[in-house]
């Protein structure tokens, strides 16, 4: 879990340069301005939400001990991962094609990243402090 954790980070932030470089320069002709601020949001949340998935690994291997923690670490984990398919997927989506059906995934997706966010919250108040130090 935590390999695929890690791995779904860098593999996140890594796509979010290429499709932000892709859509300014390969799609800067094709697409109007509003097409492109859409792909620059679904791009810049991503990133930060594949960096989010590289500190739930990382803190995932820091508490170890902490069975609680790493729960909640896990479960943020994945809903990061689900917001930015839902989120910045249904951007791109939206950008690029006529389908307008995606217009109400986005939001679902921005409810998955606020939930990770909380859940992760979660799973550093579940820390023993004492057990810290």
């Amino acid at each position: 879990m935590l390999k695929r954790i890690l791995i779904s980070g860098g593999l996140f932030a890594v796509t979010s340069v290429i499709i932000g470089a892709f859509a300014a320069h390969a799609l800067k002709n094709h697409l109007s301005e509003y097409a492109l601020s859409i792909i620059k949001t679904g791009v810049l949340y991503q990133m930060f939400h594949g960096i989010a998935l590289i500190i739930c690994g990382i803190l995932f291997l820091q508490f170890k001990p902490f069975k609680e923690s790493q729960k909640w670490l896990k479960r943020a984990a994945t809903s990061f991962t689900l917001g930015i398919l839902f989120f910045s997927g249904s951007l791109y989506g939206l950008a690029l094609t006529s389908f307008k059906w995606l217009g109400p995934v986005t939001p679902i997706g921005g409810s998955l990243m606020i939930a990770g966010w909380l859940m992760f919250i979660w799973a550093i108040i579940k820390l023993d402090e004492s057990s810290l130090q």
